[in-house]
């Protein structure tokens, strides 16, 4: 059963959430991508799939409709979807309040300014600032750098958990949240065994990846994209990232993913092949 704060109802059960929510969240599947997907995870993976219980929320008014939702898997800050101003202060008001927040960029000011307003000593710190792109028209790259893609197999299980601990070092050490959100590695063979990582490689050697999320409310986004530091700057990420949204697109279903603002060329990059703005993200360190 959940308990209540102020009309945020908290539980650690995922399918009790998954109910609760599914109406609100699938109304932006778009906006909402982070939070569908680990969800989906949750539940398909159990409860302990990122390796600690999961915290999950949402906020509903007696009578009302949701009107927000959270998800955190601790030691990662916490997904949190757009609020509306008056769930903002009794979310910061819960037990066990989250030391960092991720989720749309004025909810996360929000959460920020409520938080730093209500004791002395209090500060926010912005620990990154991101984008969410939609992909409109693909424009693969041109001229398209040499090598060909292909899905990875169980026999790439190994340099993939390499490149996996690399990207995530690489998004943790522009976070300032402490921990690099690593995925694990039973995630990582299980998005292995749904082929859902592509690796694009020259001479049968690989040298970068683009993963996708299973689909959410007909959206797919993609993630993680890595190039190991050197084999940059030769098309690879980009080659890999248009053919992989290619069969997104191919499959019916809609390509989004998220970029870190800092990063001037993947923002280019990903403009080029043909990905067009919705909205801006955030992390925030929370201090007492």
């Amino acid at each position: 059963m959940p308990r209540w704060h102020m009309t945020w109802h908290l539980t650690e059960d995922v399918a009790e959430f998954e109910l609760a929510t599914k109406e609100f969240l699938l109304a932006d599947p778009v906006g909402n991508t982070v939070l569908l997907t680990v969800a989906a995870i949750l539940a398909g993976s159990g409860a302990d799939a990122y390796g600690t219980p999961p915290r999950l929320g949402w906020y509903q008014r007696e009578g009302e409709a949701v009107q927000g939702a959270f998800l955190r898997t601790p030691p990662r800050p916490a997904l949190v979807s757009a609020l509306p101003d008056h769930a903002v202060a009794p979310l910061l008001a819960v037990d066990d309040v989250p030391s960092a927040f991720s989720g749309p960029a004025g909810t996360v000011a929000a959460l920020a300014d409520s938080w730093t307003a209500a004791a002395p000593g209090r500060r926010s710190t912005v620990a990154m600032r991101q984008r969410l792109y939609r992909l409109s028209e693909l424009t693969p790259p041109s001229p398209m750098p040499e090598g060909g893609a292909r899905i990875a197999g169980l026999a790439d299980l190994d340099l993939l958990l390499g490149w996996f601990d690399a990207f995530a070092a690489d998004i943790g050490s522009g976070t300032g949240t402490g921990h690099s959100g690593g995925t694990p590695a039973n995630l990582i063979e299980d998005r292995v065994r749904n082929e859902l990582l592509l690796l694009w490689e020259v001479d049968g050697v690989p040298v970068s990846l683009a993963g996708v999320t299973l689909p959410a409310g007909g959206t797919v986004r993609v993630a993680p994209v890595y190039t190991p530091p050197a084999l940059r700057g030769r098309g690879y990420a980009g080659a890999a990232t248009a053919e992989i949204s290619r069969r997104i697109r191919a499959a019916g279903h809609e390509a989004v993913l998220f970029t870190d603002l800092a990063n001037p060329t993947s923002n280019a990059l990903y403009q080029r092949i043909g990905y067009r703005e919705v909205q801006d993200y955030t992390i925030v360190q929370l201090e007492r």
